[in-house]
């Protein structure tokens, strides 16, 4: 049985809270935790447990085994190092962390500790993507010809005030915070991602970075892809798409949520593609989607039987923040830029550096 704490009771921490409600195999919540305490008091009611307003009382607390990260973007690597260096497995929200070097740091501390250190990245398990993942690695598509996600969501400018969204110490824009779920997508699919180039705006919302990107992308095996984010949507969110082309078929996935297959056509067709979007697609309430609760409870069974490998490492997380760092560097530099180990934004986790809004 893993004993967790909810560290963080904001937006996504609701969300995975009816998952919890719903019942899970072999977790019981023993504490939430935010420093606003009508939050945490909230949460604490909501599902039946204990409210803390300090992350160290958790920690402190040895029947706690495992901790899920739920706090603000740019806490997550502090917090994870925290909780690591507590003895507590980690489940990290998006983005695993900011800054690429604190999340190797991390890593290096589970592996010491013998510590599960896990990412959530839920998209990962949407039947329509675990769907396109397996035709993908079965070669059915045969040479990629080109990769694309489109994000097409609504936030209004409220959702930037509350003091952290959209600021580069703590976040960074729709790159960052919202289209890292569709670029892990995108790379795990397509191969990785070796070269990009980018331009940011601030079409509509008022925030440190940008509520629109449009990019370019290289990938290893020669393909090409774009990459289209904004959050200047109005009135509602409206897509969240992949396509794929190859030489030897082509689908898409959209729907608000990477949901729904829209298309699904190749030049030798298998009996079951004409029952595929049926099957694998799926409706969902809204962006965030209906699979962090089968992932969880993956990590929460793996747990339990005594594995500390996750189905999404730290390390797996770890490349689409080294894709974000470089679409923001080739927004700041204006040019090509490589993804690589020493790919580093110039703005994004450091909170000395203000852009013009």
């Amino acid at each position: 049985m893993q004993h967790i704490a909810l560290i963080g009771c904001g937006r996504v921490a609701s969300h995975i809270a009816q998952f919890l409600e719903q019942g899970m195999r072999g977790v019981q919540v023993i504490h939430v935790c935010d420093i606003v305490t009508e939050r945490a008091d909230a949460m604490a009611l909501r599902l039946g447990t204990h409210a803390v307003y300090d992350m160290s009382e958790v920690l402190q607390n040895p029947d706690v085994t495992t901790v899920l990260i739920l706090t603000e973007s740019g806490n997550h690597g502090t917090h994870a190092r925290e909780a690591l260096l507590a003895g507590k497995h980690v489940i990290v929200e998006k983005p695993i962390g900011l800054i690429p070097d604190e999340v190797i740091e991390n890593e290096r501390i589970a592996r010491e500790k013998n510590l599960l250190y896990a990412a959530i990245k839920q998209n990962r398990f949407n039947p329509a993507i675990e769907q396109l993942k397996k035709t993908s690695d079965a070669g059915r598509f045969g040479k990629l010809v080109l990769g694309s996600i489109r994000l097409i969501w609504c936030r209004p400018q409220a959702y930037y005030e509350d003091g952290w969204h959209g600021t580069w110490a703590m976040d960074g824009g729709v790159i960052s915070q919202q289209a890292i779920h569709h670029i892990d997508a995108l790379q795990w699919i397509c191969g990785p991602i070796t070269e990009v180039v980018s331009a940011q705006t601030n079409a509509l919302n008022r925030l440190e970075a940008e509520d629109t990107t449009v990019a370019l992308v290289r990938f290893q095996n020669g393909g090409l892809g774009t990459i289209e984010a904004t959050t200047a949507a109005r009135p509602t969110d409206k897509e969240a798409s992949i396509t794929i082309v190859g030489e030897k078929g082509m689908a898409q996935i959209g729907g608000v949520a990477l949901n729904n297959i829209t298309q699904w056509e190749f030049t030798e067709p298998h009996p079951e593609d004409q029952n595929t979007q049926k099957h694998y697609s799926q409706e969902v309430p809204n962006g965030y989607g209906l699979s962090h609760g089968p992932l969880l409870q993956e990590i929460f069974d793996r747990l339990n039987r005594g594995n500390i490998i996750p189905p999404i490492t730290a390390l797996d997380a770890l490349s689409s923040v080294r894709i974000v760092h470089a679409l923001y560097k080739s927004a700041e530099e204006h040019r090509w830029v490589t993804v690589d180990e020493q790919v580093r934004s110039a703005r994004l986790g450091n909170p000395s550096t203000r852009a013009t809004v």
